[in-house]
Order: structure tokens, then C-alpha cells, then sequence
């Protein structure tokens, strides 16, 4: 590498450090939503619907960020929530984004928080199809509860097993002359996970997590 090459290292860095190799994990969007009842502000929730992916559990509207739709996750995150909530996209005042969040199972967050001009939630026809219920719980309730903490240990396998119930090895560690730790299963970090027990269930993971991040800036 010569001196050249270092000017072009330099001009090519990111002014902003972003998430290294971020294509590798599913992207996704969500969108925090906060409705005014009565003088105070309230977080507006999804029972995801029984049929679909993490049916029955409870989040924000969101989804996988499309690049052939989405310009930016701000996109997704209103598409999305659009698209469930049945609200009209003038109807959302954005307030600001959170950091993004990675989660254990390779899941990238990136979040919007925004103000509903609404209300009530009766008003919103939200897709049946990918929703149950919707149903608000004050800010407040966060800030008076704080959420349980447990764990999971996370594993990191060479090897998997093909719909064929055959052995492949992902990661031919003995080939590659790796230490023979790396050739069985290894084990990863701690992985805390969050749990609210509210009045409308438990709400926990990633949700959780979005919700102690809103509630830690406004301790």
C-alpha cells in the first residue's frame, strides 16, 4: 500500500461509524407509538395475530426494511405502521429516533418514536390480518414499574443438521487447523432479557427493550 492508497483508505472511512456487515442480519423498523388520553401520554401496542411470525406476542408496528420500497427505516417504520394500524401518514409526528438495536438472534432495530393524532384508538381499522388487538398502557406505568431480568446463554454450533436429518459442517474447524475448541459447540455471552407484567400481559425482548430505552431518558 502506498501513499495513494492511503488517501483513498481515508476519503472512503465513514464520518459516522454505522453497524459493520449490517446486510448479514434481517433489518427491520418499528415505530414507538405515543397517543395523548386524558393529559397524559400513552404507548400504543400490537397483539400480533396467532397465524403469522411471533404470533400472540406483543410490539410496535413495524417490519423488515424493504430497499426496494424504503429510502430509509424512518420509511419502513411509517410504512408499516400505516399499513397496521390503518392511520393515515399525516396523522404521525415524528419525534426522534433511538440507537439501533441488535438482538441476540441476528435482528437489527432501528426505531422511531412518534406522537398519533388521535383520540382513541377505536378510530384506527388496523389489518386483522396481522394484528389481534391494539391497546395503549400510560408512560407512566413504565416509569412506576421496572421490568424483571433473566437471561438465555447463547451457543454458537459448527455444524448443523439438513432436512435430511444429515450432519453438514458449516465450519470445517479441523480442516481449517483451528483449535479443537472450535470444532464442537462453543459457548457465547449472556444475553439479558427484559419482562414487563403488565395489565394487558407480558411484554418482553426486544419490545422490552425499546420501552427501558424510551423510559431511561426519561428517568
Amino acid at each position: 500500500m502506498n501513499i495513494t492508497d492511503l488517501e483513498k483508505l481515508k476519503a472512503r472511512l465513514p464520518l459516522y461509524p454505522g453497524i459493520l456487515r449490517k446486510d448479514e442480519y434481517l433489518n427491520s423498523a418499528v415505530l414507538i407509538p405515543l397517543v395523548m388520553v386524558n393529559g397524559g401520554y400513552n404507548f400504543l401496542f400490537e397483539k400480533r395475530a396467532a397465524n403469522i411470525r411471533q404470533g400472540g406476542e406483543v410490539c410496535f408496528p413495524g417490519g423488515e426494511i424493504d430497499t426496494g420500497i424504503d429510502v430509509s427505516f424512518k420509511d419502513t417504520a411509517l410504512r408499516e405502521t400505516v399499513e397496521e394500524l390503518g392511520i393515515s401518514k399525516d396523522k404521525i409526528s415524528i419525534i426522534g429516533i433511538l440507537d439501533t438495536l441488535i438482538g441476540p438472534m441476528g435482528v437489527t432495530v432501528d426505531s422511531v418514536i412518534g406522537a398519533l393524532d388521535i383520540t382513541e384508538i377505536t378510530s384506527l381499522k388496523f389489518d386483522s390480518n396481522e394484528v389481534e388487538k391494539i391497546f395503549l398502557i400510560p408512560v407512566s406505568f413504565f416509569l412506576d414499574n421496572k421490568p424483571e431480568k433473566y437471561y438465555v446463554r447463547l451457543e454458537i454450533n459448527p455444524t448443523e443438521i439438513d432436512k435430511n436429518g444429515d450432519k453438514i459442517e458449516t465450519l470445517p474447524a479441523k480442516e481449517l487447523q483451528l483449535p479443537e475448541r472450535y470444532t464442537k459447540t462453543w459457548r457465547g455471552r449472556k444475553h439479558h432479557i427484559l419482562v414487563y407484567k403488565t395489565p394487558e400481559g407480558i411484554i418482553w425482548g426486544l419490545t422490552a427493550a425499546l420501552i427501558n430505552e424510551v423510559i431511561s431518558k426519561l428517568s
